[in-house]
């Protein structure tokens, strides 16, 4: 623990004793103090928010603590400590009850490309995930920042969750260039993203870019564990075939389901294939079938393009599946 966390903790049991576990000091203190500071992207605003939300209501806090979490993280809190308490009230009011954050093992690190890495973690006590979902993640290599990562996998036995990360953004450039296997990582409650799977049988177009396979390839995971059979057609897209980092598990989930076709595209690559030559989006468009939902992950100039396509098809409203929370 930080000089500084420890004098925050300090000070708040010393107004409130037994408010705050002591072990949750140094986390709380700097997540608060990055909120106060501003300067993150949307995304990574909504990741803090949600895990100080959640332990608003993990820690028991109620709006007559604001002035002494501010007294012990200010020498004099003014009108941006009660703003920025009022946002953290507001989060709370949208989560459920449970931990304030999991802390989580780093048991293997892969660097899959020179800018991604596999990270796969296991919680100390198991996180309830679903496939699609984002999950805020923070690394104590840069405290108080959060970032949404998606699970590339449904929940397994031994608990353990695999995230892939590309290096934009201080957050996963840390996770991709610095974290190694015994470090601790917190994660915040999972959240539905905006991809995952409705109930039913239908067939499925899944269209990845970059990192944004993560939770596609956990929605075909999701469909493999199903009793109600469907076809899925998941296009990968990537500049190059050097550039594709997961190639060995999309081969081996091919082999394994004879109801998944996995189907590479190569913008930039001029040995690729003719079927394959091409932007995952333009490749989608050649595949897609009607009475498919459609679920596109990836960077926001993809996801631009997917919705100008989805809509000049015409593919319904209602089956269209794109991430609402998040950067990819």
């Amino acid at each position: 623990m930080t000089e500084e966390a420890a004098r925050f903790w300090a000070a708040v049991e010393d107004r409130c004793p037994g408010l705050l576990p002591e072990r949750d000091a140094p986390l709380l203190h700097a997540s608060l103090s990055r909120l106060l500071e501003g300067g993150d992207d949307r995304a990574g605003r909504l990741a803090l928010l949600r895990a100080l939300g959640c332990a608003y209501r993990s820690f028991g806090l109620r709006p007559w603590h604001a002035a002494a979490v501010g007294d012990a993280l200010l020498p004099a809190p003014g009108l941006g400590w009660w703003r920025a308490w009022r946002l953290v009230e507001r989060a709370a009011a949208r989560v459920g009850d449970g931990p304030a954050w999991w802390p989580v093992e780093v048991v293997d690190h892969d660097r899959a490309a020179d800018t991604i890495a596999t990270v796969t973690v296991r919680p100390w006590r198991r996180l309830p995930h679903r496939a699609g979902q984002a999950v805020p993640v923070c690394t104590s290599r840069r405290p108080g920042r959060w970032r949404w990562l998606s699970p590339a996998n449904v929940p397994r036995a031994d608990g353990t969750i695999e995230f892939h990360v590309r290096a934009v953004g201080a957050v996963s450039r840390s996770l991709v260039h610095e974290v190694r296997p015994g470090e601790l990582l917190h994660l915040g409650a999972p959240l539905d993203s905006g991809v995952e799977l409705v109930d039913g049988g239908d067939d499925l177009l899944l269209v990845a870019g970059g990192t944004g396979l993560a939770p596609l390839r956990a929605l075909v995971e999701q469909v493999a564990a199903a009793p109600v059979a469907r076809r899925v057609t998941l296009i990968v897209g990537s500049r190059t075939f050097a550039d594709l980092y997961d190639a060995i598990a999309l081969d081996d989930l091919q082999q394994a389901h004879d109801w998944l076709s996995v189907v590479p595209a190569f913008s930039d690559d001029p040995e690729a294939a003719p079927a394959e030559r091409g932007t995952a989006v333009a490749l989608a468009t050649y595949h897609h079938r009607a009475g498919q939902h459609v679920h596109v992950c990836g960077p926001p100039a993809m996801l631009a393009a997917a919705r100008r396509w989805l809509s000049i098809a015409g593919v319904p409203a209602q089956r269209r599946h794109l991430p609402v929370i998040g950067d990819r």
